[in-house]
């Protein structure tokens, strides 16, 4: 077995715990089962093995893209299981534990104006790989249309497995929209009376890591938005909130946009007849998280 060969199949979660009991039963992928620790494997994965079979990706070349953290988390990881080489730019203010991650993989970290958030590490890697296009092999995680297949082709169909095909609603927040895009059309082809609900920070300057403030950040070419049915907003506060919530009523340490995605699903839940199963996305572990304030 390979450490690729972990990826996905994460369990379905009960989120009955935070709740208590309700007449809609709220689920969450526990998705920091994946082997780097995030969702973000199953996107990285698909675009690297891709970029091998197109003859795009050759020993020869660097991995090179922007990144919030996670996918560059998941790519030096499959780049060190692959004996490939691995350069990431992000955020300078990305959290200290996802570049103590990346670095441990072996992969070079390039950290850009914190101001400019993952924009301003999208610019960078895209001109620097325009630079010298010979030299890299670029994913680009935010137009690569490979990126939401990973999640029609497999955490979609988890869902649909695990729920028996019961799920009436899919609520996640959204960084390059690929989990949400990918997850949301599946789902809508599965049974077109399923609602797909889209989590939004509620304020361009949020917190919430790895999420975007789609009204005021360049909208990734993967983003459609035919498939969000609705929105709901949620704050840092809490996104945090949920966060610690989560972790002392349920034991499960995940991180900041998986409390945004839980404090949204307890919102839908609220406008819901009785018997609907909101699905939700625990995209990463709390353990990103210990030295930015999350666990106080």
């Amino acid at each position: 077995m390979d450490i690729l060969d972990l990826i996905g199949n994460t369990p379905l979660l009960s989120l009955e715990r935070l709740t208590g009991p309700r007449p809609v039963k709220i689920l969450a992928k526990a998705e920091f089962a994946n082997p780097s620790g995030s969702v973000k494997d199953r996107a990285a994965r698909a675009m690297i093995l891709d970029g091998i079979a197109r003859g795009a990706l050759t020993p020869d070349r660097t991995v090179i893209d922007a990144t919030s953290g996670n996918t560059g988390v998941a790519y030096s990881m499959i780049a060190a299981s692959m004996g490939l080489k691995a350069v990431l730019y992000l955020p300078a203010n990305a959290s200290r534990e996802r570049k103590a991650l990346i670095r441990a993989y072996g992969a070079r970290i390039v950290e850009t104006d914190p101001l400019e958030s993952s924009d301003g590490a999208y610019i960078a890697a895209k001109a620097e790989h325009e630079r010298d296009p010979g030299g890299y092999f670029y994913p680009d995680q935010y137009n690569n249309p490979v990126n939401p297949r990973a999640h029609y082709e497999t955490t979609a169909a988890e869902i649909l497995s695990q729920t028996s095909g019961t799920v009436t609603h899919f609520i996640c927040g959204m960084g390059t929209s690929g989990t949400f895009m990918g997850t949301s059309r599946r789902l809508k082809e599965a049974d077109p009376r399923v609602k797909c609900v889209a989590v939004q920070p509620d304020s361009p300057l949020h917190g919430i890591e790895g999420t975007k403030h789609m009204a005021s950040t360049i909208r990734p070419g993967v983003y459609d938005r035919s498939l969000i049915d609705a929105e709901i907003q949620v704050s840092t506060d809490e996104a945090y909130s949920v966060a610690r919530s989560i972790a002392r009523t349920c034991g499960i340490l995940c991180g900041i946009s998986s409390g945004a995605n839980a404090a949204a699903a307890v919102k839908l839940s609220r406008t819901l007849p009785r018997g609907s199963v909101v699905v939700t996305v625990l995209g990463d572990t709390g353990a990103r998280y210990l030295t930015d304030g999350l666990f106080p």
